[in-house]
């Protein structure tokens, strides 16, 4: 944690008191609903967020990350534990005693491997080609920030039920450390979990929903072509592999979207292309790299075999071998119905019925959708576009930012779902 947070930090007893002064949500019963943040909190949450975002690391090398999430949750008196594979950690906090499943409040803590562009930031990257570029500071903060009001709570006997927070180590890392946390048992005795993802399309203060699939399934592809080079001059004694991999690029998309149902709205999209060193040499070698997306499940269960066929057939007929990497990626997150409907309800207790819209489905993929293999969960989009603002910074992009009053929102957001599913 930086120097700042650390002077601006309180104790997890101060953050509830300091609450319910600052005002308590009324739930949609008409009953009042605690857990707004104080403003010495409020300030806190964004310095931490702002350490992070100048100090991004890769997947499965969140040290740092997880030692300031550690370090802060234990000065709040919890006992924040350390996932087995090194990074990552899991906290639970309130009453165990009677046995109750709990809700699992789920980030993600890893940053990606791009530079950040942001000219004008006081707190962009201090880490070469680094960046979080796609929110994940914001999504630690808020588990973070409702970790610290929920333990508030908690010491004031306003918590019935136990609620885990999970700080998910490689989302970005195919195919998702999601699989890598549910071994090490974070899911054990979890009912229900959630989740937000920062999303720029959304105002601040708001989230979107969606009941059934929010992302899409996501793997990668990587395709290898081989056959004797030779001359430019006599291309009919060689394997013309630029020509065979320009074919491949461009025909296997389409023979894929129509063997497979258009509905199911698969992409073969290509990100790299490579082969040869010289304009007049055919080259022995060609490769291919590319994602393979779709929004149905039962498509993505079939595509590696479809896809498989394709790139063999397309290959062959320009006498190429080819050797295909298909890596399994992610499943489509798909929301549950209840649960989505438990994250209305908490959103609406905050800030009313305009804080929630309608969201589309994406064709990205999110890791999150392991933990939903197994128990049900929903994810919000959180929104972090300042109001009135028309340039959008799209995720995945060097100069991504999010306005920091989303920081906040997701805080109440996570907190009231917490109450709410409580008391159910």
């Amino acid at each position: 944690m930086s120097p700042e947070s650390e002077a601006e930090s309180g104790a997890g007893a101060d953050a509830g008191s300091d609450a319910e002064s600052e005002g308590e949500s009324v739930g949609s019963a008409g009953n009042v609903l605690p857990g707004t943040l104080p403003e010495a909190l409020r300030a806190e949450l964004v310095a931490f967020r702002r350490d992070l975002h100048m100090h991004p690391e890769l997947g499965n090398q969140e040290f740092r990350t997880t030692a300031a999430i550690k370090s802060r949750l234990e000065q709040a008196g919890l006992q924040p534990r350390v996932l087995a594979i090194g990074t990552g950690l899991v906290c639970d906090i309130g009453p165990r005693d009677n046995g109750a499943p709990m809700l699992a409040l789920r980030a993600d803590i890893d940053a990606l491997p791009i530079p950040d562009t942001k000219s004008d930031c006081a707190y962009r990257s201090t880490v070469p080609d680094r960046a979080h570029a796609c929110g994940h500071d914001v999504h630690t903060t808020v588990v973070l920030g409702a970790g610290l009001v929920l333990a508030a709570l908690h010491e004031r006997g306003l918590l019935p039920r136990a609620v885990r927070l999970l700080f998910q180590p490689a989302e970005e890392v195919l195919p998702g450390g999601a699989a890598d946390a549910i071994e090490c048992g974070v899911l054990d005795g979890v009912g229900r979990i959630i989740a937000v993802h920062c999303d720029p399309k959304v105002d601040s203060g708001k989230i979107g929903l969606r009941v059934g699939p929010i992302t899409s399934a996501c793997d990668r592809l990587e395709v290898s072509l081989d056959g004797p080079g030779g001359h430019t001059a006599r291309p009919h004694l060689t394997t013309d592999l630029v020509t065979a991999a320009a074919r491949v690029a461009t025909d296997v998309p389409a023979l894929v979207a129509r063997r497979m149902d258009a509905r199911s709205g698969v992409s073969v999209t290509w990100g790299r292309i490579e082969s040869g060193h010289a304009p007049n040499v055919i080259p022995q070698h060609a490769e291919l790299s590319g994602t393979v997306r779709c929004l149905d499940l039962d498509a993505w269960r079939q595509a590696p075999d479809i896809v498989h066929a394709a790139i063999d057939e397309v290959a062959g007929l320009h006498r190429a071998k080819s050797v295909i990497e298909y890596v399994r990626g992610v499943p489509p997150v798909v929301n549950d119905p209840l649960v989505t409907e438990l994250l209305r309800d908490a959103m609406v207790a905050r800030r009313g019925p305009l804080s929630v819209e309608g969201t589309e489905q994406s064709l990205g993929g999110e890791d999150f959708s392991w933990y939903l293999e197994r128990v049900p969960g929903a994810m919000a989009r959180l929104g972090v576009r300042r109001p009135g603002e028309r340039t959008v910074r799209d995720l995945h992009q060097g100069d991504f930012d999010a306005d920091e009053s989303a920081i906040t929102a997701g805080v109440e957001l996570f907190t009231a779902a917490a109450l709410i599913d409580a008391a159910l």
